[in-house]
């Protein structure tokens, strides 16, 4: 099935004249093989409306891409940007009388038992799934998302289809295995895969918005979980104003700069305060209250960083913003990210090469095609190896980017972001987190020290290589509080230590 999808490609590309957007002999071998298909091209069409709809015949996970591509106008022509910019929620819906069947199917009962109104048009209408809104039987206003009939043969072909390519790049590219290709399409199909499960993405809203249930900044809807299921998504329903509707907020009159640093702030909590984070965040995803705090929408792929992650990220972040390249390239090897062998003081200066060039400088006087393009080529200088479990916040920089252009060009997003990093690594790193680490630690403390006569004297037992005349039982027990005792005396030790050093400071003010 595989080697008829790429044969489809193919005929996409040609039928919609996409190889005006190569410069390939192998494009021109395909233009020869295939000049038939050219019958069938509409040449009236513009350039940007062909790719929108070539994406669009090949299905969600090229609409994917071409979501991601609307977002960064300084790596696209204008025209382009913003033809792709409809295939964030205005990709052609399937019908209501499909719709209806799914919804009776999946609840079992007609579909007026469990609403009281069903709007038969979509509000939106993206890769995946579509929105209706509707309201139930209790009179709640909801959202209703639906999964497209037969998505998830149209994905797994895709998928395979990627698998293949990336097989092929990894053994016939220089760079292949060092960009781990197979593991970054594993890693995307992974995301894919649990976005073609509505009861998974009501559980992502549900955690979001459990994250953010103060909703100073961000406000996440309630899920309606008696009307869940793995094809049907019920939520509330939220009024706001699409994000990239700028005129529109000012009319409402939204402080834009204010918007554009919360977003940053979003993110940056996101990811390092909870680990947890929206990995879709194209414009169709993000609406705007009347006062100014932003509406997630669709849960579908979100991300997640384990604390070693979260630690060497902000350790990059945060040298980075005080242009500290020498801890960013000790920060990268110590993570592993790049080999132990490399030089501190060569990667330190490609690095400053790269980066240094683009401080105190807004957003709309920075190329980042450019700096992609040398951090590219920096990475293949050292043998930096891809990391896939980041591959979705890379993706999600890519977005946060792009919005932040769109909001305001003179956003200083260093600057914005800076103040947050060194907040976030104080609080979690410095007295204050050893002190809660203390506080949530004692009552194990509590419960190990009356043990340590016992414990002490059968390690001396053991040492001695005696003969210790219990069961297998207890020794398996000894060896489990014998571990703890030896965490418990070195956490002691460093609080001793950090202690110490407290009361030096205190004698030296004193005298």
């Amino acid at each position: 099935m595989s080697f008829f999808r790429f044969i489809k490609i193919i005929f996409v590309i040609v039928r919609y004249r996409l190889d005006e957007f190569f410069n390939s002999k192998l494009i021109f071998l395909i233009q020869i093989f295939l000049a038939p298909m050219r019958l069938f091209q509409n040449k009236k069409l513009g350039r940007a409306i062909r790719l929108r709809l070539a994406l669009e015949q090949l299905g969600p996970i090229f609409v994917k891409f071409g979501q991601m591509l609307s977002t960064r106008r300084d790596l696209i022509p204008v025209d382009i940007a913003n033809e792709l910019a409809k295939l964030q929620d205005q990709v052609p819906p399937f019908s209501f009388s499909e719709a209806k069947i799914l919804l009776e199917k999946s609840y079992s009962k007609p579909i007026n038992k469990i609403f009281k109104e069903f709007s038969e048009n979509p509000i939106a209408s993206a890769s995946v799934a579509q929105v209706h809104f509707a309201e139930l039987l209790n009179e709640k206003k909801v959202a209703v998302k639906i999964l497209r009939p037969n998505i998830q043969k149209k994905v797994d072909k895709d998928i395979q289809l990627l698998r293949i390519f990336s097989w092929l790049l990894e053994y016939i590219w220089s760079d292949g295995k060092r960009l781990k290709p197979q593991e970054v399409v594993e890693e995307f199909s992974k995301h894919t895969r649990s976005e073609l499960n509505l009861l998974l993405e009501a559980a992502h809203c549900s955690h979001l918005g459990e994250n953010f249930k103060d909703k100073k900044l961000l406000i996440v809807p309630e899920v309606y979980w008696d009307y869940c299921n793995e094809k049907v998504m019920v939520m509330e329903r939220m009024a706001g104003t699409p994000i990239s509707d700028v005129e529109l907020l000012k009319k409402n009159k939204v402080d834009i700069p204010k918007l554009a640093k919360n977003g940053v702030e979003i993110f940056f909590t996101q990811v390092f305060r909870d680990g947890f984070f929206h990995a879709d965040m194209h414009p169709g995803n993000i609406q705007v209250a009347n006062d100014g705090r932003y509406i997630a929408m669709d849960f579908g792929i979100m991300g997640s960083l384990n604390e070693q992650d979260k630690y060497y990220l902000a350790r990059n972040f945060a040298a980075f913003f005080k242009r500290d390249y020498h801890s960013v390239a000790l920060a990268h090897i110590e993570s592993g990210w790049v080999p132990k062998e490399t030089s501190i003081d060569e990667f330190e200066n490609a690095i400053r090469a790269v980066c240094e060039p683009i401080f105190e400088k807004p957003l709309k006087e920075i190329s980042f095609g450019k700096l992609l393009i040398r951090l590219f080529q920096t990475s293949r200088q050292f043998n930096m190896e891809i990391q896939p479990q980041l591959t979705m916040l890379q993706k999600t920089l890519l977005n946060v980017e792009g919005l932040g252009r769109d909001l305001d060009p003179n956003l200083d997003l260093w600057k914005t972001a800076q103040p947050y990093l060194e907040n976030w690594l104080s609080e979690q790193y410095g007295p204050k987190s050893f002190i809660k680490s203390i506080k949530k630690e004692f009552p194990e403390w509590v419960n190990i020290a009356p043990k340590i006569p016992r414990l002490i004297h059968a390690y001396l037992k053991n040492e001695q290589n005696m003969q210790l005349n219990i069961v297998e039982n207890e020794n398996q027990s000894i060896r489990d509080e014998l571990n703890k005792l030896r965490i418990f005396c070195k956490k002691m030790s460093i609080f001793f230590i950090i202690l110490l050093f407290v009361l030096i400071y205190i004698f030296l003010k004193i005298n």
